[in-house]
């Protein structure tokens, strides 16, 4: 049973029918959660934060101010989404068809972004769907992401590339013999082809 409290939700914050908002969940002033999207438990949505519908939030993500996460988007647990990043949706985005008709919802199939556990995303960084973040992995800000990025690797630039390796803290990890280190946990890893694997936990 949770311990959790009941969601929180503030008077200007707008969530749609249908909804599901588990316990501990926070919303922020003007945040927006459409139809059919799942916040897990205690997850917060920071001001102005759009959820689009059927978008899925796994526990303890943390999207802040004037994030736009476009569905079907998919969040696993403890992502962390900065201030102002993008999840687009659409490959071939047009506002009419080529006979100058307007675009309904059946004109279109929508892409969604994927992001496993414990991956963040920096502020202003605009993902490309279909793409998958990787756990644990970093998206430095202004990012602009138009390929998979594997786990704990650090992507940044636009279009973004790999820079570096992470650790499950966030820090960039430093050379170590012959494998690598998180200066802040002294968690070990050895590269594995173009793949991070964990060797030793921190003490």
């Amino acid at each position: 049973m949770s311990t959790q409290p009941a969601p929180r939700i503030a008077d200007t914050a707008q969530v749609d029918d249908g909804a599901r908002l588990e316990s501990g969940v926070i919303v922020w002033d003007l945040a927006h959660v459409r139809e059919n999207a799942v916040i897990g438990e205690g997850s917060s949505l920071g001001r102005g934060a759009y959820i689009g519908p059927g978008v899925v939030l796994g526990r303890n993500c943390k999207i802040q101010n004037y994030a736009l996460v476009y569905e079907p988007a998919i969040l696993e647990d403890g992502v962390f989404v900065g201030p102002a990043v993008v999840f687009t949706n659409d490959l071939y985005p047009r506002a009419i068809n080529p006979d100058g008709s307007r675009k309904s919802g059946d004109d279109w199939h929508s892409v969604g972004v994927t992001v496993r556990t414990g991956a963040a995303i920096g502020a202003r960084s605009v993902c490309i769907a279909p793409v998958e973040i990787g756990e644990w992995a970093l998206v430095a800000a202004g990012a602009t992401v138009t390929r998979n990025v594997p786990a704990y690797a650090l992507v940044a630039g636009s279009p973004a590339r790999q820079i570096g390796w992470v650790g499950r803290a966030g820090a960039r990890l430093v050379a170590d013999g012959a494998r690598l280190r998180c200066p802040l946990t002294g968690e070990l890893y050895r590269e594995a082809g173009d793949k991070l694997l964990m060797v030793e936990t921190g003490t």
